[in-house]
């Protein structure tokens, strides 16, 4: 196998699992431990793995982006409940962009058997869910990003720019009190933050545990939200700046604390 091709393979491998132990990769990729090495430090110069003790992982996950698996286990019970609350806040014969997050994916099986309602996604999983499909069912075409199964990029962002959405339901890798949403990855941003401009209510969708938590790129601030649904209820300084920016805050099913409403 030439060079080039064993490298397409390691980074192939490391974008379907994340991290590969160093011991695996001889057999994986047919070669000897020392040229495992050799390629490896080439790959590591051109920044396309990072290298760990027993192991390489790909930069994503080295920057602390959790596989999509990881993160759709995470909070299980809050985002399913997070995701019928969402669908269920949509009314009639609606057009909705569907995000590519853990979260929304579960507002998306509730809307795929709605058959009045129409909805684009750049989301993978939501695409080839095991279920009746009832409603219109759009793929925003484009680039696909394995670790979050995401289709993004140039061809996803010129899809965009030519639709129109009643609601776009975003999800986030951090939710900050004063700045708002944040995600990993800049191409994954793009996409968010065009569907916001482009839908006239957007809401996003984030458990508790993205709270005050912000990730590395933010997307939109909270005037760029219509509401905010989430399951536990912010301190009362935090709804204040909520309600400032003009955020309805969507409770799931009253709050912990007995309270029906976010005043």
């Amino acid at each position: 196998m030439f060079a080039h091709q064993r490298h397409r393979l390691i980074v192939q491998l490391l974008e379907q699992q994340g991290s590969v132990s160093v011991r695996e990769l001889p057999s994986l990729v047919r070669a000897s431990p020392a040229t495992i090495r050799r390629d490896l430090g080439l790959l590591a110069q051109r920044g396309s793995v990072v290298r760990a003790r027993g192991g390489v992982l790909h930069p994503d996950v080295a920057a602390g982006e959790s596989s999509f698996v990881e993160r759709v286990r995470a909070a299980a019970a809050a985002k399913a409940a997070i995701g019928r609350t969402a669908a269920a806040l949509i009314a009639g014969r609606a057009t909705i962009f569907v995000d590519s997050g853990s979260t929304t994916l579960e507002a998306g099986r509730h809307l795929l058997l709605r058959p009045e309602v129409t909805v684009f996604t750049n989301s993978i999983l939501l695409l080839c869910l095991q279920s009746p499909i009832r409603c219109r069912l759009v793929a925003i075409g484009g680039e696909f990003r394995p670790l979050s199964r995401a289709l993004v990029g140039a061809l996803a962002m010129d899809w965009m720019r030519h639709l129109e959405f009643d609601y776009a339901l975003i999800g986030a890798s951090g939710v900050e009190p004063r700045d708002g949403a944040s995600t990993t990855e800049v191409l994954e941003a793009a996409i968010k933050k065009e569907a916001i401009e482009r839908s006239g209510r957007a809401l996003l969708l984030a458990d508790a545990s993205k709270w005050d938590h912000p990730a590395a790129v933010q997307f939109a601030g909270w005037d760029k939200f219509d509401g905010f649904i989430t399951d536990a209820k912010p301190a009362l300084n935090e709804r204040r700046l909520l309600s400032k920016a003009g955020v309805e805050l969507v409770p799931i099913g009253g709050w912990p604390d007995g309270s029906p409403t976010a005043s």
